[in-house]
């Protein structure tokens, strides 16, 4: 009967299977939920740090709400390719440190399971998470970066009334000098003082009690309502006095929008990372920059799989101790921040060095080697399956 027991139970029985796949859901649901709690976490305090930056478009230079979360939800792709990875580590440490904490995978253990049949749920998602990181890492990221530098262009160089701050004199344009006291909510102007010396023959000063900045398709212009104009005729020194009721000030384009941008290496998808174009004089200069950012491309979503199988090589093989894996726990944790160290430091070698770029696919790939082979070997020496009554009475 004893001997019955323990078929049934063991892997090699009746049920293995049927309990494998349960097994393997189980811990994969527990380790996904983990990661994805983690990484929501993460991502928000990072896009709030992050997003502190543009508030200052809000408060002094009249970006909406609405366009200000637009703006930084672009940046959003960018986080998550850099978080995504972190989460899922962090998760696999704390899941399997928990189960072994609980006597889960001592029992999982008892009955035959291999360090291998443990990992595979951790491997499975380090694989979904990798497949991910290539969806971001080659489409969304360059998509919506890209799309976020144009709109931070615009509001920085072509709508010059982001640029009228309150209480301050502010150079909108070369020759062009406004001071806005206070800006009301709804994008109306109060004491508003204008010098404009862009004819240095002839400069003008204007006060207006209000005003508005509008859009035009000649150009953004200040209309100024209630105030007057003052120019001194220099040859016959004196004063010329206009009040008006409103009054257009052109103020023309600020910036460089409509002129050529060269386009960043974070803004471009793979193609035009790999085989930049020569004809043009930046792209050639910066041509091994951009090719180093493409390999970069194809390789760092493999660090999701290769800190997956770091900690499970740090946790699995060897005996387990129901009061926990705190050493074990250290040493993932410093060879997960080695591995994350090399991830920054060989792409960066690679811009410089291109001679490196073969590194950016060898030291992931041969770390994932070795992971898989400690897992291997912890199969291997796996001690055989005891009594699982024997283990219930020590619990």
């Amino acid at each position: 009967m004893q001997n019955h027991a323990d078929a049934t139970l063991s892997p090699v029985g009746y049920n293995a299977p049927t309990c494998m796949n349960r097994i393997t859901i189980y811990i994969l649901r527990q380790v996904a939920v983990a990661t994805l709690f983690i990484l929501v976490t993460l991502t928000l305090a990072i896009w709030l740090t992050q997003s502190l930056r543009f508030i200052e478009l809000i408060v002094n230079r009249g970006l909406s709400v609405g366009a200000f979360f637009y703006l930084t939800l672009l940046l959003l792709p960018n986080f998550l390719s850099l978080v995504t990875p972190i989460a899922l580590f962090m998760a696999t440490l704390f899941v399997y440190n928990r189960l072994t904490v609980d006597s889960e995978l001592v029992v999982m253990r008892a009955v035959g399971f291999s360090p291998g049949n443990l990992a595979r749920p951790a491997l499975i998602l380090g694989v979904v998470v990798t497949l991910v990181g290539y969806l971001l890492s080659l489409y969304l990221v360059p998509l919506s970066f890209g799309r976020f530098k144009e709109l931070y262009s615009d509001v920085r160089s072509d709508y010059s009334g982001l640029l009228l701050q309150e209480g301050a004199f502010t150079n909108i344009a070369p020759g062009l000098t406004v001071y806005v006291r206070a800006r009301e909510p709804t994008g109306d102007l109060r004491g508003i003082l204008v010098h404009d010396s862009r004819d240095s023959s002839n400069p003008v000063t204007l006060m207006a009690e209000r005003g508005t900045l509008a859009v035009t398709p000649d150009g953004p212009r200040v209309i100024l309502i209630n105030g007057n104009r003052q120019q001194v005729d220099r040859v016959a020194g004196k004063l010329s006095l206009l009040y008006f009721e409103r009054y257009s000030v052109e103020v023309g384009q600020t910036g460089t929008a409509k002129e050529f941008r060269w386009r960043e290496p974070s803004e471009r998808f793979l193609g035009d990372l790999l085989w930049p174009d020569l004809n043009e004089a930046n792209d050639r200069e910066f041509a091994p920059r951009l090719i180093a950012e493409g390999h970069t491309r194809l390789s760092t979503p493999l660090y999701a799989l290769t800190l997956v199988i770091v900690g499970l090589a740090c946790l699995l093989p060897g005996d387990f101790n129901r009061r926990g894996l705190d050493k074990r726990l250290l040493g993932a944790a410093l060879a997960g921040l080695v591995v994350e160290a090399l991830s920054v430091a060989i792409p960066n070698l690679a811009i410089r060095t291109p001679a490196a770029i073969p590194f950016l696919y060898a030291v992931p790939l041969a770390i994932v080697a070795v992971g898989a082979g400690m897992l291997s070997a912890g199969r291997l020496l796996a001690r055989r399956p005891v009594p699982v009554v024997a283990t219930a009475k020590e619990a």
